[in-house]
């Protein structure tokens, strides 16, 4: 069996130390919605299924670059990235009381590039008031693509307020955005009206 030397040794443990890993503040998670099972709301969250949690830079690399980007994705695909052990549901106890800040896209070209900086808006802590914030949720629909800011606490409107123009002023969007509760969103469905604008 042949020795390995010292520099073998030394290499192997100057390439560990490159290799360490880079924790964010909090660990999130991918879920994704397919929509081939979804029938009616009735069914709604049945094909809700959570992909994998990350707690690291790289982990989240490695995650992104091998999701397909939403361009190759069947309309009415849902992908979501939530703090870990927050679903992404409505009746989730930390989103009950919340709701979501919506975006449009009629273009698929500033979807991904919009997409990808909400994510790393997320996971690297860049919101003021990040501890309102549950997740992200990117829909890919044929009529125009959303991504939403899904938030805690409704009633919190300085929170809500900040949270919406930072997000704007991140992504360099200039149209007005919506704030729905989701309680609203329950029980008006489509005719639910924003609380706040910004």
């Amino acid at each position: 069996m042949e020795k390995k030397s010292n520099d073998y040794y030394a290499l192997k443990k100057s390439t560990t130390v490159i290799q360490k890993s880079h924790f964010f503040q909090s660990s999130w998670t991918f879920w994704f919605d397919n929509p081939s099972s979804k029938s009616n709301q009735v069914t709604w969250g049945s094909s809700l299924r959570s992909l994998y949690t990350f707690a690291t830079i790289e982990e989240f690399w490695s995650l992104y670059n091998n999701i397909h980007p939403p361009t190759k994705w069947v309309p009415g695909a849902d992908l979501y990235c939530f703090k870990h052990k927050i679903e992404p549901k409505w009746e989730d106890p930390i989103c009950a009381n919340g709701g979501k800040w919506t975006m449009f896209f009629p273009k698929a070209a500033t979807l991904e590039s919009n997409w990808l900086n909400t994510l790393l808006a997320l996971v690297g802590e860049q919101f003021d008031q990040g501890d309102e914030i549950c997740g992200t949720v990117l829909n890919f629909r044929t009529r125009g693509d959303r991504i939403s800011l899904w938030t805690k606490n409704a009633a919190n409107e300085e929170a809500q307020l900040s949270i919406g123009k930072q997000w704007k002023e991140l992504l360099g969007y200039n149209e007005k955005i919506g704030f729905i509760v989701h309680e609203d969103a329950k029980t008006l469905d489509r005719h639910a009206k924003s609380r706040y604008t910004v």
